[in-house]
């Protein structure tokens, strides 16, 4: 059985998949970007409280919070490396306690801070998925 894709296929399922139902992480989330004169990937750490229905609530506040717009909190921590694996080493294997506690959580920051190394490499804008 052949399951090769075209690159615009694979596009198309990748799209597809991010529209899915994704469970938050209760350890947090994070906001990437990258700094194209500095040649880094910075990550900042926000931590959230999950409620009953699914929600990130502000720990401070206790209010859900906005997925658009311009995010006003402080982040909990502020990791930054001049690759993928060189933040995925800040962010996974050098604190004591790792911020992220859902597998499925590890495994879409790793497949994003890889987007966002190709995007300074090419010098391409870099949007988080």
């Amino acid at each position: 059985m052949d399951l090769s894709l075209t690159q615009a296929e694979r596009a198309t399922l990748n799209e597809k998949l991010s529209q899915r139902f994704i469970k938050l992480d209760p350890g947090g989330y994070f906001i990437i970007y990258i700094d194209p004169e500095q040649a880094l990937i910075i990550a900042k750490h926000y931590t959230n409280i999950i409620s009953d229905k699914g929600l990130a609530l502000d720990p401070a506040t206790g209010l859900p919070i906005p997925t658009r717009g311009k995010n006003v909190r402080e982040p909990s921590q502020v990791f930054q490396g001049r690759t993928a694996k060189e933040l995925c080493i800040e962010i996974f294997e050098k604190p004591d306690f790792c911020l992220v506690t859902c597998l499925d959580h590890g495994a879409y920051l790793g497949r994003e801070l890889q987007r966002a190394e190709h995007c300074l490499d090419l010098g391409l804008p870099y949007v988080q998925d």
